[in-house]
């Protein structure tokens, strides 16, 4: 396991956006992490790293996001997610065999649908206000 500590939302997407170097299509990227960690912040430097260059917001409502770069980034949100049957709707289980790359904000809410290969972020919040602590496990960077 690496662990990273950002001090910005820009340096958290910094390391989203280094860890894209490593993704491939069919990647999972399960994101951990309570309220306003930057789940969302280290997406958009995932996607910024897929050459997405449009503007990457949290999919909380829409339950998902797609966005096309050179692999395409399906952005879940999976806070509102508690049972099977919500998991269904959301269509996830169609998007494993996309061939995109699959980034999911609050997978704890889902944790025994991810693929066994996902690849694990926790983002926790640090002393400062903006600092945050990043665990990235199933990769190195």
């Amino acid at each position: 396991m690496q662990k990273f500590i950002t001090e910005s939302p820009s340096e958290t997407e910094t390391v989203g956006e280094n860890l894209s170097a490593k993704l491939k299509s069919g990647s999972v990227v399960a994101l951990f992490g309570g309220m306003g960690a930057g789940k969302t912040a280290f997406t958009r430097g995932i996607a910024r790293g897929l050459g997405i260059t449009g503007g990457v917001s949290s999919p909380t409502f829409a339950l998902v996001h797609e966005y096309k770069g050179h692999i395409p980034l399906y952005h879940f949100d999976m806070y509102r997610v508690n049972s099977w049957d919500d998991l269904y709707s959301t269509g996830f289980f169609d998007y494993l065999d996309s061939g995109g790359i699959i980034v999911v904000e609050w997978s704890e809410n889902i944790e025994n649908a991810l693929p066994e290969n996902a690849i694990h972020i926790m983002i926790n919040h640090g002393k400062a206000e903006n600092e945050r602590i990043i665990s990235i496990d199933g990769v190195n960077l």
